[in-house]
């Protein structure tokens, strides 16, 4: 049998801050207090100018690299999860495999929204374990979501901001990977999300004009505000069964890093501790489909997670896409 093992991991934080009091200058109302209490956002990193989200990739994907003690050119496959890629095509990983100098590897994004990154793990883990021929993985989640807010908008300035996490995965006989379970509410597929751009609604100059500007992420409508805390539990619930596990048996639950009430209730409903998760929007914002790798890059620096830990993650983004994944820290 072959298994998936994650061999490092690696993040990326763009230098530049934003603390909740730059947003409250640029909205001209106050929104810390709201936001510390509501959400848990205390700042949000936005890249620079120059830098582009494969920047963002290659940086996290160097770090994940160096710490595994993988070559650019001993890597067979690179996966970018990300919904704000540098063209709507070709694929960012391509752009990724040239900056890293990785001409051996494969490569292709994955997309669907925030769930992206746990998405393209379980793609990932289970490529390895079917093709031999597949030895070193790289999986990116990147965020560049600040090119499309709008800073007038605080539903959606508050929050959003930049980075990218990786890990390397790599062919072993030891278990690692466990299994993964998706789902997704696509009747809510309209209600959060980038809407110009694409066939749907094409970025010419009269829908430029009819949004007001650029293509900008937007909530268009709402769905409901337990939809995390009433679905995170039950994905986790059918995936640990499924592997005849409980959720006593994990040892940290890394969960999407949009809203820290949201990840204390999810807490209080699996009678779990707070001490068995680890979140980072207070410090980060939120990242989107970079987030789950960049907290659990955070809570491995932490010494939070040590080797035979169990981990299961948890995600959720727009679509509504839901994707849960278990694995055995083997690192």
């Amino acid at each position: 049998m072959r298994y998936a093992n994650i061999l490092a991991t690696g993040r990326y934080v763009p230098e530049k801050v934003l603390t909740n009091a730059d947003v409250e200058r640029i909205l001209g109302e106050p929104v810390d207090a709201w936001l510390q209490q509501n959400v848990g956002i205390r700042q949000r990193h936005v890249m620079a100018e120059h830098e582009v989200t494969s920047d963002l990739c290659v940086n996290a994907a160097r770090q994940a690299m160096e710490r595994a003690g993988v070559k650019p050119g001993e890597l067979d496959l690179i996966v970018v999860a990300t919904d704000t890629p540098d063209y709507l095509s070709p694929a960012t990983a391509s752009v990724v495999q040239a900056k890293l100098g990785a001409a051996n590897a494969g490569t292709y994004d994955l997309n669907c929204a925030c769930a992206g990154w746990v998405t393209a793990l379980d793609v990932a883990s289970k490529t390895i374990a079917a093709d031999d021929s597949y030895r070193r993985v790289l999986v990116v989640g990147a965020y560049g979501m600040t090119r499309y807010v709008n800073w007038k908008d605080k539903k959606t300035c508050t929050l959003f901001a930049d980075g990218a996490g990786a890990v390397v995965l790599g062919a072993g006989d030891t278990p690692g990977f466990l299994g993964a379970k998706l789902l997704a509410a696509g009747e809510y597929h309209d209600a959060l999300g980038v809407y110009t751009g694409g066939t749907w609604r094409p970025a010419t100059a009269e829908t430029v004009a009819l949004t007001g500007g650029k293509p900008a992420v937007q909530f268009v409508r709402k769905f409901p505000a337990t939809f995390n805390t009433d679905r995170w539990p039950q994905l986790l619930k059918q995936l640990l069964e499924r592997a005849k596990l409980t959720m006593n048996d994990v040892d940290q639950f890394i969960l999407t890093q949009l809203n820290l009430r949201t990840i204390e209730a999810t807490m209080q409903v699996l009678e779990q501790p707070l001490s068995k998760t680890h979140w980072t929007m207070d410090k980060w914002g939120y990242t989107g489909s970079a987030c789950i790798p960049m907290t659990l890059d955070d809570a491995v620096v932490q010494g939070k997670i040590k080797k035979g830990d169990l981990i299961a993650l948890c995600a959720s983004g727009g679509g509504l896409a839901m994707a849960s994944a278990l694995y055995r820290w083997t690192a």
